[in-house]
């Protein structure tokens, strides 16, 4: 377990880091960091879904000097959305730094693109095309930039932009750092880092294939303002001897303890701002049966032996696959059965393909209990408690009573009362949890999906989002942003569903270069 404490960040960054929530850094991150605060080239192999934005960004961030008004680190991206997300990413990583970000891309008022570079942004996230046509125009200089990120190179290679990475890579100083990272290494890939790269560190993160044939695997599609409700419906209707429930953040896990002790649930959380001696208690009182939720954070669970578990609950999915698996392993253990159950939110469906491809294994999907089911669960599982003790229990010292009951009311009557006193009835407290931001895995959830698209959205796969024929040549619109018959393309300036003014410069929060951004037309929070 490597904390990014000990990765040797600045202060101000690990703020932001501890602020969102982040305790322990991801494989990828943890082998990545150390060497790119070095200074070296790095190539990095990593799928989607295992913290590579953080990898490169954190190191990029640290050797920005805000003082210095100048673009000081480029980050080229292959589509318009994966450099929206990036810099999303790296505006919240940065906030507390005051890291100016600045996203480019194809489709957007290239006019807006050059009045905000003439605020001097620190770091540029764009494709490669719109970054290319920017130095073209001279309207973006990279005399002072000492790093570049090439993110997704393989998929850049795949859309025809290997010539204008060249020419972007020829434009900026030899002295340079680059970090590459991607999931395959063709031969075009491993040209360029033998041109453009010296002495590269090699980190290579692979997938671990894991087989746990003893857990059941479920995950079920609900709103992040429903999970809570949810949660506790399957709690009733499961009816879990031990459960372990997984919060991303810190907070998280102390607000949800406390929810669930509002409803009638014996819960306490862990996280690493405990003391030992609490730990310690808390873990003691699990395996002892005092409280039956135990609600925990990646790090606190790490490491934990505790015999019994026999559901878990990943409230919120995780950042990096690698964690889900260990997440998960808490139950099925010493040959018993263990059920593992997934929160997913509408927007986090890329990163459960990501789970399913680090675990080589299909995770079923469960539909969300209702209230009524929810009772009806209850119901048929204290069904069974009971015909299994007819069949197993000696039952001669309560027959007398049953009899003068069955004697003065029909036998349906008295097992229906039976079944309601035994039933626990909804509690319907109120419950104001603070919510989390997805995890949006960057192209996890739309490739492959079916068609003859290839995973891109018109089926075309020579024609990239940002707006670029797989030559890398503009095919509908002049220099100056108009189409071919001298009008304004409103379509490809504005958002995707046609509305000029949601996307606007640099996709609200890190779209401005004075670090703040539009604020009021954006609500998606990025993760490290």
């Amino acid at each position: 377990m490597t904390t990014f404490r000990e990765l040797g960040l600045s202060e101000s960054l690990l703020q932001s880091v501890e602020s969102m929530g982040f305790e322990e850094a991801t494989p990828i991150q943890a082998e990545t960091i150390p060497h790119a605060l070095q200074g070296k080239d790095i190539i990095g192999q990593a799928q989607t879904g295992t913290g590579k934005t953080a990898a490169f960004g954190l190191p990029l961030l640290d050797k920005v000097d805000t003082n210095k008004e100048a673009v000081q680190g480029i980050v080229i991206a292959p589509t318009r959305e994966l450099a929206i997300q990036v810099g999303e990413e790296l505006y919240k990583i940065g906030k507390h730094k005051r890291v100016r970000i600045l996203p480019i891309y194809g489709g957007q008022d290239i006019n807006r693109q050059i009045r905000a570079l003439k605020k001097h942004p620190h770091i540029i996230v764009g494709t490669p095309g719109r970054i290319l046509d920017h130095i073209n125009r001279k309207t973006l200089r990279l005399q002072n930039v000492e790093t570049v990120v090439l993110d997704e190179a393989d998929e850049m290679l795949n859309m025809g932009f290997i010539e204008d990475i060249e020419a972007i890579l020829t434009d900026v100083p030899e002295t340079h750092q680059t970090l590459l990272f991607s999931a395959t290494m063709p031969d075009p890939i491993r040209r360029i880092a033998e041109r453009f790269m010296t002495e590269p560190q090699h980190i290579k993160v692979k997938a671990k294939e894991v087989t746990m044939p003893n857990i059941q695997q479920f995950y079920l599609e609900v709103q992040e303002k429903k999970k809570f409700d949810v949660l506790t419906r399957l709690l009733d209707i499961q009816s879990p001897e031990l459960a372990i429930v997984f919060g991303r953040t810190k907070r998280r896990v102390d607000e949800l303890s406390e929810a669930l002790n509002l409803r009638g649930y014996a819960a306490e959380g862990i996280h690493g701002d405990l003391t030992q001696a609490k730990r310690m208690s808390v873990l003691r009182k699990f395996k002892e049966g005092a409280i039956e939720v135990l609600v925990a954070t990646d790090v606190a669970a790490r490491g934990l032996d505790i015999s019994g578990v026999t559901h878990v609950y990943n409230f919120d999915i995780p950042q990096d696959p690698e964690s889900y698996v260990h997440r998960i392993g808490r139950t099925g253990r010493a040959g018993k059965k263990g059920i593992a159950m997934l929160f997913v939110t509408p927007r986090e469906s890329g990163q459960l393909k990501n789970i399913e491809r680090t675990t080589k294994r299909k995770v079923d999907r469960m539909e969300a209990p209702t209230l009524d089911e929810a009772l009806e669960g209850q119901q048929r599982l204290i069904a069974e408690k009971l015909q299994s003790t007819i069949e197993n229990d000696n039952l001669s010292y309560y027959k007398r009573i049953a009899e003068e009951m069955l004697e003065e009311n029909d036998s349906v009557t008295v097992v229906a009362a039976a079944l309601k006193m035994m039933t626990k009835e909804p509690d319907t407290t109120p419950i104001a949890l603070t919510s989390e931001p997805p995890v949006v895995s960057r192209g996890g959830g739309s490739k492959k999906r079916g068609g003859n698209g290839g995973g891109y959205r018109d089926g075309n796969r020579n024609r990239s989002r940002d707006g670029r024929s797989g030559d890398g040549r503009n095919r509908d619109r002049n220099r100056d942003g108009r189409n071919r018959d001298g009008n304004r393309d409103r379509n490809r300036e504005g958002s995707r569903d046609g509305n000029r003014g949601r996307r606007g410069e640099g996709q609200g929060r890190p779209g401005s270069s004075t670090g703040r951004g539009e604020r009021k037309h954006h609500s998606r929070k990025p993760q490290a």
